[in-house]
């Protein structure tokens, strides 16, 4: 292959397709929730559905796993606690909410996170900045309340409880220093171990068993719940690992942005949502809002220095500045 077509636009656009594909199956997970879980039955899916992961994922990740310590373990586990807590937000909003506006409301979570990153740094966000996260708040008004004064559903609050917990959790994967250096593939694992531990556990209070569910479900809901292991979770995360190396973080991130849009289509498509004009309009205000705002958001603070003895450290976690997380922006 000449040197000259591989690093044109031709080769651009298609190592772009691959994450855009990424951001199409994110976009139709909430669909997909919506197809296979009730309210509940929401833990016993989320069991199944990384249970289902974590055999493939754990086969190629074995000897990294072999290798972490004690720390990087414990790390792990903490940031994979917090992850059960935002699937859990995440998926019951969506079985209790449109997946039009499940979508469009966790994009805030784009958002919210550079907000958070200048509290903690005590830096005023730029301007424009704090204009864009205005305009989203704007138009997540105007969508959840269908264009009047209506209160937001429960799903809605529920959506938007894991946008925030997500954020929280992002930050907190950016200033872990006992992951910094941590195979991402292995700590992935132990953290979707760990959320998935802590669903079977769940589970065994609420609502009916995963192996009840899983029998229950006909050829339609398994096609559905492997789209969510295999595409929306496995493939999603093999593509980030990939196209971080082939392009860079920050177009990824793009590509990955345009997850809330894809979320609307099918969400009015083939779910038949429908929307108000002024609903179209607050969706519309969101999908630019969080757009403006990526661009627009502050430069992340430098990380600090690794400590002395870092295995001392017990906290942890994979974020956007050492790679992608696991699945930053979808159910």
């Amino acid at each position: 292959m000449p040197a000259s077509w591989s690093k044109g636009p031709s080769s651009s656009i298609l190592r772009d397709l691959p994450v855009l594909l990424v951001a199409v199956v994110w976009g139709s997970s909430f669909l997909a929730v919506q197809r296979v879980a009730e309210p509940g039955t929401v833990v016993a899916m989320l069991v199944l559905r990384f249970g289902l992961v974590l055999p493939l994922l754990g086969a190629v990740a074995w000897r990294a796993l072999r290798r972490l310590s004690r720390a990087e373990w414990i790390g792990g586990a903490a940031l994979g606690a917090v992850l059960s807590g935002i699937f859990l937000l995440e998926t019951y909003g969506a079985v209790h909410t449109s997946a039009t506006n499940a979508g469009l409301i966790i994009s805030l979570a784009m958002v919210l996170t550079p907000l958070g990153e200048s509290a903690l740094g005590r830096a005023a966000p730029p301007r424009a900045f704090l204009a864009a996260a205005g305009l989203a708040v704007l138009g997540v008004a105007l969508l959840t309340g269908d264009g009047g004064l209506r209160a937001p559903s429960l799903g809605d609050l529920l959506v938007l409880g894991a946008a925030l917990v997500r954020s929280g959790y992002v930050l907190a994967m950016a200033r872990t220093r006992a992951l910094r250096d941590t195979d991402m593939l292995a700590v992935t694992w132990v953290q979707l171990a760990v959320a998935t531990g802590v669903f079977a556990v769940v589970a065994l209070a609420v609502g009916p068993s995963p192996w009840t569910v899983a029998r229950s479900y006909g050829a339609g809901q398994w096609a559905w719940l492997l789209h969510l292991s295999l595409f929306c979770t496995l493939f999603a995360f093999f593509v980030q690992m990939w196209a971080v190396r082939a392009t860079s973080p920050s177009r990824v991130s793009l590509v990955l942005g345009t997850e809330p849009l894809w979320a609307a289509v099918f969400g009015i498509t083939v779910a038949g949502n429908r929307m108000g004009p002024l609903a179209l309009l607050g969706g519309a205000l969101v999908l630019v809002a969080t757009e403006w705002g990526r661009r627009t958001a502050p430069a992340p603070a430098p990380a600090p220095a690794p400590a002395p003895c870092p295995a001392e450290d017990d906290g942890g976690g994979v974020s956007d500045a050492v790679g992608p997380s696991p699945e930053p922006a979808s159910v």
